[in-house]
């Protein structure tokens, strides 16, 4: 395990030499970071780790992204996260895998009453429609697991919420 400092992650090339696969599941909030900060950690931050990996010479990248991801939204998030799906897709790995889940269900040790509220909401929602609004942090890491054991055909790949569900069975 390495630390970086993100501020100066062109200093620490080393620790991405020699890995053959990248998993990125780095973000923030807006309420946390400010919309600046947002921007430099969930955009910024991912590109030049995707930029490093890819020169240390990672074959495969893994970026968690999110749900209605799209470089034009009108909404800072989602356009955020569509502007860093293309700057990854573009660095040229030999496979990208891009999963946009749902909210989320998780346990968070900061206190986040909306999403708490929305999480116990969804989360009895999943009860009838498992795979409709939401997916488990742990499905997720298993869907991302999967993605690099059966790459699938082509260069880039973007697995939407039903999908990763149906990948992170295994």
């Amino acid at each position: 395990q390495e630390v970086v400092d993100f501020e100066r992650l062109g200093e620490h090339a080393a620790a991405f030499q020699g890995h053959d696969v990248g998993f990125c599941c780095l973000g923030t909030t807006r309420a946390k970071a400010g919309a600046d900060g947002f921007v430099r950690v969930d955009r910024d931050y991912v590109a030049q780790a995707a930029e490093l990996a890819r020169a240390g010479g990672c074959k495969h990248f893994v970026l968690q992204s999110s749900r209605g991801a799209d470089a034009q939204s009108r909404f800072l998030y989602l356009r955020v996260k569509g502007e860093v799906e293309n700057l990854v897709q573009a660095v040229g790995f030999d496979h990208c895998t891009i999963l946009r889940p749902a909210v989320l269900l998780c346990r968070r040790q900061e206190s986040r009453p909306m999403e708490w509220i929305a999480q116990q909401f969804l989360g009895a929602v999943a009860c009838v429609f498992p795979t409709a609004h939401s997916v488990p942090v742990q499905t997720v890491a298993r869907a991302m697991v999967a993605c690099v054991l059966q790459p699938g055909e082509g260069k880039v790949r973007v697995l939407e919420n039903g999908a990763i569900h149906e990948l992170g069975k295994a």
